[in-house]
């Protein structure tokens, strides 16, 4: 009888694969979005101190392509549905 308790309160324990595959995919999501955010924004500020004369709106747009780029994969990998989110470069 104490087997049966223990299988069932691991059972309890652990999440469905269906939440553990969205929660991922909302990691992978977020992090996609900070990277590609920064590095956008980093690439537009070098670009306003080199060729704009320090103006302001080469970083905001290149902070806006990062966003926007991380923001179509992670649609898109939320569109694909039952797939494990995979890098590209790891494969």
């Amino acid at each position: 009888m104490a087997d049966s308790s223990e299988s069932r309160a691991v059972a309890r324990a652990t999440k469905p694969v269906s939440e553990a595959l969205l929660n991922e995919k909302w990691d992978r999501a977020i992090s996609s979005m900070i990277i590609k955010s920064s590095l956008g924004l980093s690439f537009g500020v070098v670009f306003s101190v080199l060729l704009f004369k320090r103006r302001a709106w080469p970083a905001w747009v290149g902070l806006g392509f990062g966003a926007g780029r991380a923001w179509e994969e992670s649609d898109a990998s939320f569109r694909r549905g039952d797939s494990p989110v995979r890098d590209a470069l790891r494969r």
